[in-house]
């Protein structure tokens, strides 16, 4: 079967529906999965068209089994890295292989371990800021967490406090435009026309300033630091060369995007989670109650077996990668059904992760569900992380990262859940509309 055989979503339908879509887009998706089934495609108008998929098969297969056959698309390579630049997740082919190559060794867990303490301190000072016994927005709370975090692991300083902040400031404007651009492509022509595009470039050029800022102080301390920026500085190609300053900066606001923002959207799911579910809290307070405080921050991580597959089952309810997009550069096959050449693909990870086929009860919150026994099935159908080659640089950074968050603070609070259900609001990653929480000292 061709893909041009198979059921569409046309483009008057989605014009119908743009408010919809641009507000929150997962509505209309999970109607037409529904009447379409796994795999269909969506007209965008102009003869443009895209092939979105919940079949968790066909994306093992693009991401991993055929990944040579399919690059990122222009939404990643064109739309967000002309604000990110040619950073890893913005670039394909051999360039993003060198790159990888050259980066991974920084994520390493022996070089992870190095940072657990500075990953504990900076979530301790953070969490003084939470008000106990007061309806409190606790998204801000792990936004900044999450932000500093990052801002420690990288450059293992204090005094940084104004540079961070208007760093966050930027990247949170930033993505607001970049989202209209992705929703409504039929626009572009008068974001450009109204200047919006130029003024966002500019906040992003302000944000690279910054940045270099930082790596030209580094640079004149001559001090080691044991950081992500002292193994950035460090690394070397096959060939003995470093990187340069404008690929340095690159990368480093992709860590500063990537890297914060889609953990300070899964704590603060979490958080709700565990206000809405008891007795889960109660098992992750006595978990973390049970680890001894005297080893260190990274030895405690292997104490928090049951706080570890409660924030594997959050992220698989709210991936804050919730899709991911790919084109076909070489003629495929998948099931019978030709992928020919120059080919969208849209994978839907929240969709998957909600598939009645693959998760009982599948949007229940369950922990239990990620029980080592159950764990290799699960493998098949989750995608926190994306997979294949191209999976997040990052991944064990931020689970270390969550696990010492939710630990610490449970240990201290009780988190009282005010509504009574939870709202998304899915921008470039997934988050949530609203984080109202109340916390009590615990006795």
């Amino acid at each position: 079967m061709k893909t041009n055989k198979l059921p569409a979503v046309s483009f008057f339908k989605v014009l119908k529906n743009a408010k919809q879509i641009l507000k929150n887009p997962l509505p209309f998706h999970e109607g037409n999965f529904k009447r379409f089934g796994d795999t269909f495609r969506i007209q965008l108008g102009f003869g443009k068209e895209v092939l979105i998929t919940r079949d968790a098969e066909f994306a093992k297969h693009v991401l991993q089994k055929q990944h040579k056959k399919y690059f990122k698309s222009e939404l990643q390579t064109k739309d967000l890295g002309k604000y990110l630049g040619k950073g890893l997740l913005t670039i394909n082919g051999n360039s993003w292989l060198k790159q990888r190559r050259l980066i991974q060794p920084a994520f390493h867990k022996k070089k992870l371990e190095i940072l657990t303490d500075t990953i504990k301190g900076t979530v301790l000072e953070q969490l003084e800021r939470i008000q106990p016994n007061k309806e409190q927005d606790l998204y801000e709370i792990m936004n900044d967490l999450a932000f500093q975090v990052v801002a420690k692991a990288l450059f293992s300083t204090t005094d940084l406090q104004n540079e961070m902040r208007r760093l966050q400031e930027i990247t949170a404007v930033v993505q607001k435009m970049l989202i209209k651009e992705i929703r409504q492509p039929y626009k572009k022509w008068l974001f450009s026309i109204r200047g919006d595009v130029k003024k966002h470039l500019d906040l992003m050029i302000d944000a690279k300033k910054i940045i270099q800022d930082v790596i030209d102080r580094r640079i004149s301390e001559a001090e080691e630091k044991h950081d992500l920026l002292d193994m950035l500085l460090n690394a070397r190609y096959e060939d003995g060369s470093k990187m340069s300053q404008e690929q340095l900066i690159d990368e480093i606001l992709v860590f500063f995007i990537a890297g914060h923002e889609t953990t300070s959207n899964a704590l603060s799911f979490m958080l709700m989670l565990l206000g809405l579910h008891p007795e889960v809290q109660q098992k992750c307070y006595e978990e973390a109650l049970a680890v001894k405080d005297t080893s260190s921050a990274f030895e405690q991580l292997k104490g928090y077996n049951y706080i570890k597959k409660s924030i594997e089952e959050t992220l698989r309810l709210y991936p804050p990668a919730y899709f991911t997009d790919r084109l076909c550069i070489e003629d495929d096959e998948y099931k019978g059904i030709q992928v020919p050449k120059g080919t969208n693909l849209l994978i839907s990870f929240y969709e998957i992760h909600r598939h009645e086929e693959y998760w009982e009860q599948a949007n229940q919150f369950d922990p239990e569900r990620f029980n080592v026994s159950d764990k290799k099935q699960n493998s098949e159908y989750y995608f926190p992380f994306g997979a294949g080659p191209r999976m997040c640089i990052g991944n064990n950074f931020a689970m270390y990262e969550m696990m010492i968050t939710i630990a610490e603070l449970v240990k201290q609070y009780e988190i009282v859940s005010l509504p009574s259900q939870i709202e998304v609001e899915p921008l470039i990653t997934l988050g949530p509309k609203s984080v109202r929480l109340l916390c009590k000292v615990r006795k």
